[in-house]
């Protein structure tokens, strides 16, 4: 790991100083998500979520040659709260954001639950990448579904007692059938997709977030949101949501994929229907672009 994380540093350079790779894009999003912060400090955030990402890929480098004991060695998870959900005989979905590494975190909750465990993901357009990606991701027996064909590639499981893992903060495509919540101070659309198969199959829902001691060491929680989605008012799962990946990314700001366009999609009148603020949240005007 030392090797490799010299060679992360170095990479960090050319990618932040030489090529640029999407700063203007991360710039943008931590000045519309931290406008109360001066822009040192936004860089000083940029610059450790580089470090972070290219630490990220180079950690699934890694994942060729480390053995199941040394991730758990490197990567701890606190799944109490999945045995009680078990016990329920239900299946089970998890939400998370984009925060390092979930390449790892996937990989060692094997060993941490009875679930089988899926995960839903957007295949690599580079089919070599893609292959040896999906050899890496699939290694401890989790099943892949691609996102574009989901809902076909879970069929067989259904029966089953699956955990469904959702990176749940994903720009949705489609914005007439999204939920538009403040999110970050901007009006933001997030798939409805995730609350409305839970609340479907009456699913316990948690939520998981992901911690970085120090370098090469994480640690991951995982929080109980409902037993019964379909209890809930309709919603509300994604606003507890929304304000959970919130405070998980306002605590690191550097741990969240600030390269991502989260915010590409802009506001509508039209959209006014679809927003699931309450109270007040409901205040906060939409912000158009």
């Amino acid at each position: 790991m030392r090797i490799l994380y010299l060679l992360s540093d170095g990479i960090y350079g050319i990618v932040y100083y030489v090529i640029g790779y999407r700063r203007k894009v991360v710039m943008d999003n931590l000045r519309q998500a931290f406008p109360e912060k001066t822009e040192a400090e936004r860089i000083r955030i940029a610059k450790k979520f580089y470090h972070n990402f290219i630490d990220s890929f180079v950690e699934v480098i890694k994942l060729v040659s480390a053995n199941e004991s040394w991730l758990h060695k490197r990567f701890t998870v606190d799944a109490r709260v999945l045995e009680d959900v078990y016990a329920s005989g239900k299946a089970c979905q998890m939400h998370l954001g984009h925060t390092f590494n979930w390449e790892w975190g996937q990989i060692v909750l094997t060993a941490l639950t009875k679930y089988q465990i899926l995960v839903v993901y957007m295949p690599i357009g580079n089919k070599v990448f893609e292959k040896l990606f999906y050899r890496l991701r699939t290694r401890s027996g989790n099943v892949f579904l691609p996102a574009p064909n989901m809902r076909e590639a879970i069929v067989p499981y259904l029966p089953s007692q699956y955990l469904l893992g959702l990176v749940a903060d994903q720009c949705p495509g489609n914005m007439q059938t999204s939920y538009w919540i403040d999110f970050m101070g901007r009006a933001t659309p997030f798939a409805s997709g995730p609350e409305k198969g839970a609340r479907s199959g009456h699913l316990p829902v948690v939520f998981a977030a992901i911690d970085k001691p120090r370098r090469g060491h994480y640690h991951a929680t995982i929080k109980l949101a409902c037993m019964d989605a379909a209890a809930l008012p309709e919603g509300e799962l994604t606003r507890e949501y929304v304000r959970y990946l919130e405070s998980v990314i306002r605590s690191r700001p550097d741990m969240w994929l600030w390269s991502h366009r989260r915010w590409k999609h802009a506001w509508k009148e039209e959209y006014e229907s679809l927003r699931i603020d309450e109270g007040a949240m409901a205040g906060i005007p939409c912000i158009n672009t």
